[in-house]
């Protein structure tokens, strides 16, 4: 089972401060007329002295006679910005130094990671989180056998979290942590693209939005790579933002190895290099004809990183194959996107506001926020990968897009025109932007809350690893029903419990198999031989515990063991066996009996 925005060409794009046109000016690029000096900084365009108005013309020094002509009078210069540019809307850019880089970084970040890491150990892991750490805690040996079947495109990501846990442990707590810090920095991230394409206003906004919004803290505290994905889409466009802005060959170099990073996360993030197409295209077409070369380098160096493991990955797509979407679960894509609709519809309505307000930057934005959803749906049938976690970098452009609207509402109120001193616009303006977080927030509080439970449908398996270590006795065996990896589960809520039931009918180890899943004995009876006492983990719907178990394996359970006890659970029930006669046949001459095999921890 599958274990389970850009940068403003000379002044913006998703993360630049300003507010206002994101694009203006982006003729301005080396080798157009307007490089000043060499010294990396773009004069702006037009920025030449007037036609025909060089000094002293013909006026060489000791020449007799020289003409020395009366200064042309300058023209006059309309005080007015361009029509497409007015100057309450221009973009702020990023303004203040590394130390409000600092703040407006690490503000959205801290209130993330507060928020995330407020009992992120106290949810009992679901079936892709089994998955994650038994392939993490897998040798590379092992490892490499389970690629070959399953799971080659979450490679990188098992290879770090094998390293992480070496390191700090398999607890539920310090697995999480890497998915915490990913995501939180993904706010603080958030905040600098939308400083950077519009103003700082609009960036803190965005990012301290997104950090309150239910998925944030749902998908921080998962042991799955899709908090990785936002923070690489994020980190990718606010790279390829400031190499349009300001270029040089060290950004295009980081833009270059951000590109892999966004396909080792997750392949279905890098549909956003969609809208980091668009950004190229507007830049070129202001006039800049290197920019589309300098792209295309990076694209094609990156993705010699990401199309291997691409390609390898397309003959592995079986494993969702159950993933089929139909029409409500794309009507319902914004409430799973942001984790309710109470947060989904004031977001998505602001988000759309925003894109009138948005500029040049509309179109670049709009193409992340569409774009990759509505492919993933339309190939779900051969690619399968409409999933809204699988989406969710898609969740900070609305955000982005809705904290600009918000700004530019305020405008009347806290802009330029309002008629009051400067430094009260702008302590209203910030008044402003804390109302329109505290508002986001107290609209998530619901769903922050309920991402902090266990996941729906999932079943209790720590509850029933805590009732098997009470009652426990040497010699007991542990068997499985239904389709919900109670082996993989159960084998990691006992991993520390050296004297845990054998699992008696394990005939092949998943390890042997290149799996996920083992293979369980043929002739049950005989596997069964030496167990006095069974503890069956049944997580079947029809409430029937030997139903989710092979016909074969269900009857040599029941002819030998009687029910001594039955504890339902959620979603679980666990019934303890006790033999009602001694087995017939002498499971020392079985080459494969499950008691001599090991169990992989």
């Amino acid at each position: 089972m599958s274990p389970h925005a850009p940068t403003p060409y000379g002044g913006g794009y998703p993360d630049a401060p300003g507010g206002h046109d994101p694009y203006a000016g982006q003729g301005a690029y080396a080798g157009q007329g307007t490089y000043a000096g060499g010294q990396g900084t773009y004069a702006e365009p037009g920025a030449y002295g007037a036609s025909g108005q060089y000094a002293d013309p013909g006026g060489y020094p000791g020449a007799q006679g020289a003409y020395a002509p009366e200064p042309a009078a300058p023209e006059p210069v309309d005080p007015q910005p361009p029509a497409d540019a007015p100057a309450d809307e221009e973009p702020e850019g990023p303004r203040g130094g590394r130390l409000a880089t600092a703040v407006v970084f690490l503000v959205p970040t801290a209130l993330a990671f507060a928020l995330i890491l407020h009992r992120i150990g106290d949810r009992e892991l679901w079936r892709d989180e089994h998955a994650t750490w038994w392939a993490a805690t897998l040798s590379f040996h092992d490892l490499s056998l389970l690629i070959r079947s399953i799971d080659v495109v979450f490679t990188p990501y098992y290879v770090f979290m094998h390293l992480w846990i070496a390191v700090a442990g398999d607890s539920p707590t310090a697995m999480r942590v890497p998915g915490a810090v990913a995501m939180a920095a993904s706010a603080g991230l958030l905040a600098l693209l939308g400083r950077r394409l519009f103003t700082t206003q609009a960036g803190l906004l965005a990012g301290l939005a997104f950090a309150v919004v239910p998925v944030t803290t749902r998908y921080g505290q998962e042991i799955r790579p899709y908090a990785f994905a936002v923070a690489a889409v994020l980190l990718s466009t606010l790279l390829l933002a400031r190499a349009l802005d300001k270029p040089s060959f060290k950004v295009w170099v980081a833009y270059t190895l951000s590109v892999p990073l966004i396909g080792w996360s997750h392949l279905a993030s890098m549909a956003v290099l969609g809208a980091h197409l668009v950004m190229i295209l507007i830049a070129r077409r202001s006039g800049d004809k290197i920019v589309g070369w300098a792209y295309a380098a990076a694209c094609t160096l990156g993705l010699c990183f990401v199309i291997p493991m691409a390609v390898a990955g397309s003959g592995q797509s079986g494993q969702i194959a159950w993933n089929n979407p139909v029409l409500k679960d794309l009507l319902d894509f914004p409430k799973n996107l942001f984790g309710s609709w109470a947060v989904a519809v004031p977001v998505m309505a602001l988000g759309a506001l925003g894109l009138f307000f948005a500029g040049r930057r509309a179109l670049p934005l709009a193409v992340w926020i569409v774009l990759p959803p509505l492919a993933t749906y339309a190939t779900a049938a051969q690619l399968h990968l409409f999933l809204p976690r699988y989406l969710l970098f898609t969740a900070p452009a609305w955000v982005l897009l809705a904290a600009v609207a918000v700004v530019r509402i305020a405008g009347p109120v806290a802009g330029a025109k309002a008629g009051t001193g400067g430094a009260a616009r702008r302590g209203l303006g910030w008044v402003l932007v804390a109302a329109a977080v505290a508002g986001i927030a107290f609209q998530s509080l619901p769903g922050i809350r309920e991402t902090r439970q266990n996941a729906l449908g999932e079943p209790d398996f720590r509850g029933a690893a805590q009732l098997v270590e009470a009652g426990q006795k040497k010699g007991d065996g542990i068997v499985f029903s239904g389709v919900m990896s109670e082996r993989r589960a159960m084998d990691y809520e006992l991993r520390d419990d050296a004297g845990r039931p054998r699992d008696v009918l394990m005939y092949r180890t998943p390890q042997e198999l290149g799996s996920f899943g083992a293979l369980e004995c043929p002739d049950a009876a005989r596997c069964l031989a030496k167990a006095d006492r069974l503890w069956l983990v049944s997580t079947t719907l029809d409430g029937q515990p030997f139903s989710g178990m092979p016909k074969t394996t269900a009857t040599a359970i029941q002819k030998s063991f009687k029910v001594v006890k039955t504890r339902k659970l959620r979603y679980l029930q666990l019934v303890l066996l006790e033999r009602t006669r001694a087995a017939t046949d002498d499971p020392s001459k079985d080459e494969d009996d499950a008691a001599k095999r090991k169990v992989h921890t």
